[in-house]
């Protein structure tokens, strides 16, 4: 489907419901060879597609980058590998090495369409404005992906926003940072490597609920099959990622109501939270693009979302288109409400791990009332926001800087052109976000060994805004740590759990 088909950006609502049936084909025929059909009743309980799942997890370990990827085969028989802190076995038989070897090679292939130079644009993007890619991230994108009821729905189900929240998180970053680097996507990065992953996990967690291959289901929906799949007791828990597979398996699902779980209406409203989410936040906190750049980052994201799997029909090239699909999007999921509705427990997990990043007691309030200003009133009240007034003095205090900023950074501009107070105020945060969640030593974000080596080089060239004078950066150390951010994160991680992150002189 080309871009022609839309009308300013919108598919039609026939089209939209065409796309929760379909889901990724690659992905779901490579999980479902490796995993094959699940056995009926209790049998399931110690059906062995538990042991494949984790011998996948352990080949899934090496993809380290993508010049690796380019020449990575299936290794054939026992493997043995660490998940978590423990050492487990595998074995690869040749449904599963012949399915891995088709996937790779099949979908680490940049589109045709792909950019370099946009690419180029998006990756200098990042690295100016990283820093604040963090409160964006948990202020915006995150709260936006936990609008759509069938999203919130699978990630309650997994308990990975309630139990796990610090887990997601990082598991999110560890996508963004490997992509958005410099090269991410080219030959000498890493990031095709790790969308990969996460395009299998998703194929992954849509076999699970549904017990066996998505397109299976969605031919027996159109042959008057009512498409559900019953809820389970729950397995006997193995412990580490286990506990997630088996929630999910035992989860249960209706296909004719809901569509297929990560499909591709889902998958493309994802997306649009880590592109247009973010720049649409840069916009509201006064310090957004020029066109060019805006459409440079979010087609650097319409790349990424190939690898991923999504259908360009679904991709968006401007602001403007952008904003109508996620309106679209957002109101289509707003109308099918699921009960009970698991929003406001997400939001609410959330907001108390952002809180507790923060080392100010006044401002621990903040996170919510941020959200509420750059996603708006009706996410606000989706997440259950609005319920928990914040006190009047941390909401006193988060407009006055917030509108006094906005204000002096109007005037300075009239004499330095790239000036904000807001950008400045807004890396704090990031800041303590970063050390508190992201980059904690003692839970590392998920990445190989040499490509943390890159996120902390990345990292330490955050630690001054180079388009603030030298008296701001020197205010912005005051309030997060002096010196590189890099060499400083552990300490500040601790530091945030309980006085403000500060290191000596």
């Amino acid at each position: 489907m080309s871009r022609s088909v839309r009308s300013h950006g919108v598919l039609t609502t026939a089209q939209l419901d065409a796309f929760q049936l379909q889901a990724d084909p690659l992905a779901d025929q490579t999980v479902a060879a490796i995993l094959g059909e699940w056995p009926t009743g209790v049998a399931h309980e110690t059906a062995p597609q538990w042991e494949r799942i984790r011998t996948v997890n352990i080949l899934l370990d090496q993809w380290v980058d993508n010049a690796s990827l380019a020449w990575w085969t299936a290794p054939r028989g026992a493997v043995r590998g660490t998940v978590g802190n423990r050492e487990i076995e595998g074995h690869v038989d040749d449904a599963m090495a012949d399915a891995l070897n088709h996937y790779i090679q099949a979908a680490q292939v940049l589109p045709p369409w792909a950019d370099a130079a946009q690419i180029e644009r998006a990756e200098e993007l990042f690295m100016e404005h990283g820093a604040l890619s963090c409160i964006l991230l948990f202020c915006s994108s995150l709260p936006e992906c936990y609008v759509v009821p069938d999203l919130s729905s699978v990630l309650h189900a997994t308990g990975q926003l309630e139990q796990n929240t610090e887990y997601r998180i990082r598991s999110t970053a560890a996508m963004i940072f490997p992509v958005m680097m410099h090269g991410g996507l080219a030959a000498r990065g890493a990031g095709i490597a790790q969308v990969l992953k996460v395009r299998l996990i998703h194929a992954m967690a849509r076999n699970l609920i549904l017990h066996g291959s998505p397109q299976d289901m969605v031919r027996g929906v159109q042959a008057g099959h009512d498409g559900i799949i019953e809820a389970k007791p729950l397995p006997a828990a193995t412990g580490g990622r286990g506990v997630m597979y088996q929630t999910l398996f035992a989860h249960g699902w209706n296909t004719a109501r809901d569509g297929l779980p990560c499909n591709q209406e889902e998958l493309a409203y994802t997306l649009l939270t880590f592109g247009y989410v973010f720049l649409r936040s840069l916009r509201r906190l006064g310090i957004g693009l020029p066109r060019a750049d805006e459409e440079a980052y979010l087609h650097a994201w319409n790349v990424v979302g190939h690898v991923l799997g999504i259908e360009r029909a679904l991709m968006v090239h401007t602001m403007d288109e952008g904003k109508a699909l996620m309106a679209a999007m957002q109101a289509r999921g707003r109308a099918q409400p699921v009960a009970p509705d698991p929003r406001p427990a997400l939001g609410q997990a959330l907001m108390q791990t952002m809180a507790a990043a923060l080392p100010w007691k006044i401002v621990k309030p903040f996170p919510p009332l941020m959200t509420r200003y750059l996603c708006g009133r009706a996410t606000a009240h989706d997440l259950g926001l609005l319920a928990q007034p914040a006190p009047w003095l941390s909401v006193a205090l988060f407009w006055a800087v917030l509108l006094v900023a906005r204000a002096l950074d109007t005037i300075a501009r009239l004499i330095v052109p790239q000036f904000s107070l807001v950008r400045a105020l807004t890396r704090v945060l990031g800041y303590h976000f970063m050390s508190r969640v992201l980059m904690s030593q003692t839970r590392p974000l998920q990445l190989p060994t040499g490509l943390l080596s890159q996120v902390d080089a990345l990292v330490h060239g955050w630690s001054d805004d180079a388009r603030a004078p030298r008296w701001l950066n020197r205010l912005e150390d005051r309030l997060t740590t002096r010196g590189t951010w890099s060499a400083d994160l552990a300490g500040a991680a601790t530091a945030a759990q309980g006085s403000p992150a500060r290191r000596p002189s």
